[in-house]
């Protein structure tokens, strides 16, 4: 995905000369990718086709305020929701939640990128703020707020399932982060407990609301690329011990070694807090308000990132651990660094490859006109812990493979006709030339689509994205914020040197099929393409206000479960090859049916629905 400058403006012009082969939705595509630029102004709704605006906002909880809670908060729009109860038991989650958080912003006159509750709903003061929003450590207590119709929940991977199940037995609709839950019984469960009280379940994987996912979805459906038979995804990222994003610092600091061997004591919170108070009390801020008042917003949020030092994690079911290191992990660690063991998190494939193995289904699922997720037939996994020390379960690298089933694999002959249509349309008016003729396969169990996935630390090079690769062409989807198509089969301009007419030196594509020329450049994007959350969050209060049975939030408890079949599964696979049984599994369709007690990861819905009271 490191493509060149010239490289990428090749695939944004074709990119844009493919709207205008749009036959129905030319003009509106195009309308809607100048407004993708803006992350809402009533794009989710132009785009997807909800109202603008609800008369009355969803009056929701939000139950857990921390890292990704704060990304949600900021994507609300208080046309569509109304919080009025907050849940977390970290003084920082809690700040985080009312002033934003200055950890993701430009360091200097403005404001962070993840705003919080007073800047979404314009209150001057935190005590304006609570005037309308009540706060709870206890998120059992906020399911007792009557007025609380529905909850989002963006807890540790851990306590999904619970906190969805005991929202939705008081009546509340819920909108849970990903990965659905901890492990496939208590997807089903989630399921089956949102149908059994008619109450609507969403599961936050927000590519489902992308609109330049849904663009690349078209762009499949009209055969701009011909038939699909490889899709490649990353997500790699530059972390390594001293320097992750999974280990943040703890308050209170840790024993760690110094360059010696020594061991030391580190706080580098209070290190960091101390700094920030300097720097309020220097001769810059004397002199610059704006930068005054910048650092005395650090300085509250590190102060109460320090606070964190007093929580009794233990009292919230979080465990101290001997680590194989021989280093005692506290419930306060396990609290904070959630992500980095078993018991509370799901490692790379629930954090960050659900995501991507969501969106190649998406694509792969363009294919067919049943309306039906696509599920992978088999996956062969493997992964490890590579460049960390035994401080952790999740594995740091993992590398994995999917056979999924193509048009032509069953007798979808629906999916393959509407297919087969769309190619020879978009020829047809392309060129002028007759539709072609594409042999009409009947069962054939070789015609499949292999989706290969790494999602690595210590190198970030290539980021993160989806490359969709055709028969007529390509797309390029990086960090949710750009596609870029190219026809024939190539990004590459590195093949080999011929001679021209001439007599001067050219790249020589034609053995990769090199990118075509724009005929025109249509709408330039600018600003910040929106990635889904707004929209999704959006669509789900939007869903709540009008229960017709048209109206189905796009990642419900099918599609979701789906998902986490997927990640979990690979997880299974991984666990496989790290002890000697090979890392191949075969997917059972049961699997994916929300009422079949049949799992991949041993979890039995019987002992879940137990455990959870559901």
């Amino acid at each position: 995905m490191n493509l060149t400058p010239e490289e990428r403006e090749i695939g944004r012009e074709n990119y844009y000369d493919a709207l205008g082969y749009s036959y129905t939705r030319r003009d509106f595509l195009k309308g809607a990718l100048a407004a993708a630029g803006v992350s809402g102004a009533g794009l989710g709704a132009m785009y997807f086709g909800y109202e603008p605006k609800l008369t009355d906002p969803v009056r929701i909880g939000v139950i857990g305020t921390g890292d990704e809670g704060n990304i949600l908060i900021g994507a609300l729009n208080p046309d569509f929701v109304q919080v009025i109860g907050i849940a977390d038991i970290r003084p920082s989650s809690i700040h985080r939640a009312f002033h934003g958080d200055w950890g993701g912003g430009d360091p200097y006159f403005t404001h962070t990128l993840r705003p919080g509750l007073m800047q979404v709903y314009g209150w001057k003061t935190e005590d304006e703020a609570k005037s309308h929003v009540t706060v709870y450590d206890d998120y059992n207590e906020l399911l007792k707020n009557p007025d609380i119709e529905a909850v989002i929940i963006a807890l540790p991977l851990h306590l999904h399932a619970p906190a969805a199940i005991a929202a939705m037995q008081a009546g509340k609709h819920v909108l849970t982060e990903k990965l659905m839950a901890h492990n496939v019984a208590q997807c089903k469960l989630m399921g089956r407990v949102s149908a059994e009280k008619n109450l609507l379940l969403a599961t936050g994987h927000q590519r489902h609301y992308s609109v330049l996912y849904d663009n690349a979805v078209n762009m499949i459906r009209w055969g701009l690329i011909g038939q699909i038979h490889h899709i490649r995804a990353q997500w790699h990222r530059g972390n390594l011990p001293g320097s992750d994003s999974w280990s943040p610092p703890l308050p209170g600091g840790e024993m760690t070694l110094d360059r010696n061997g020594k061991e030391v004591h580190l706080d580098r919170i209070a290190k960091e807090l101390d700094r920030w108070q300097k720097e309020m009390e220097g001769d810059k801020a004397k002199k610059d308000k704006k930068y005054a008042q910048l650092m005395a917003d650090k300085v509250a949020q590190w102060t109460q990132w320090d606070a964190d030092k007093h929580v009794a994690a233990a009292k919230f079911g979080y465990e101290e651990l001997s680590l194989p290191n021989g280093r005692t992990r506290t419930a306060l660690e396990e609290l904070i660094r959630w992500r980095l063991w078993n018991r509370t998190g799901g490692g790379l494939m629930a954090e960050l490859g659900s995501h991507q193995l969501d969106a190649a289904s998406i694509f792969v699922s363009a294919l067919r006109k049943d309306g039906k997720k696509a599920h992978p037939l088999t996956v062969h996994a493997v992964g490890g812990r590579h460049v960390f020390p035994l401080d952790r379960d999740a594995e740091d690298h993992v590398y994995c493979m999917f056979e999924f089933p193509g048009p032509a694999y069953d007798e979808q002959e629906t999916a393959r006709s509407g297919y087969y249509d769309a190619v020879s349309a978009y020829y047809d008016q392309k060129d002028g030339k007759p539709p072609l003729t594409i042999p009409n396969y009947s069962e054939d169990p070789n015609k499949k689509i292999v989706v290969t996935y790494s999602s690595i630390n210590g190198n970030g090079f290539g980021g993160y994205g989806e490359i969709v690769m055709g028969t007529a062409g390509t797309i390029v989807l990086e960090k949710e914020q750009e596609v870029m198509l190219y026809s024939k089969a190539s990004t590459s301009t590195s093949v080999g040197v011929t001679e021209n007419k001439g007599g001067a030196a050219v790249l020589d594509t034609q053995a990769s099929g090199g990118p075509r020329a724009a005929v025109a450049k249509a709408v330039e994007a600018s600003g910040p393409v929106s990635r889904g959350y707004r929209e999704e969050i959006e669509h789900w209060a939007w869903c709540i206000r009008n229960r017709d049975a048209e109206n189905q939030i796009r990642c419900n408890p099918k599609v979701a479960l789906g998902d986490a079949v997927i990640a979990l599964t690979t997880k299974v696979a991984i666990d496989k090859a790290n002890s000697g049984e090979g890392g191949f599994i075969k997917f059972d369709e049961n699997w994916y049916d929300v009422d079949h007690d049949a799992t991949p990861d041993g979890s039995s819905v019987e002992e879940e629905k137990s455990r959870l009271k559901a």
